[in-house]
């Protein structure tokens, strides 16, 4: 638990690095299971999801410490959201049956937040 005097930034911040690092490590036993035991139709869609958790969460977890805005939070929270709709969009289109219906949301919010990120780093 963060001590009583730690900025709340400072906290939101360790929590975007940490789900990051738990997103990339998941990201891993979704490729494994991708290629050892998922249907041969569904490997294509599961290793998608999977790459494109574990780059994300790699990202958040480098990036995280480094914001030093509301809207560097923003940016990155925003790629959470979107990697959390592409990536369990795909992961419940083969695992479910289910249409991947949030996928394009996931993306359209991946290219947002990485916008974001970007205005806000030129920002200095």
């Amino acid at each position: 638990m963060p001590a009583h005097d730690t900025p709340v930034f400072v906290v939101y911040r360790r929590y975007l690095a940490a789900i990051g690092s738990l997103l990339a490590g998941l990201s891993v036993a979704l490729s494994a299971y991708a290629m050892h035991a998922a249907a041969a139709s569904d490997q294509a869609r599961l290793l998608q999801a999977a790459i494109f958790a574990f780059l994300h969460g790699l990202a958040l977890t480098a990036l995280a410490p480094l914001a030093q805005r509301p809207t560097g939070l923003l940016a990155l929270a925003m790629l959470l959201g979107g990697v959390f709709l592409f990536s369990g969009s795909l992961l419940a289109a083969a695992l479910m049956g289910l249409e991947p219906a949030l996928a394009p949301f996931g993306g359209s919010l991946l290219i947002a937040g990485w916008l974001l990120h970007a205005y806000d780093r030129l920002r200095g």
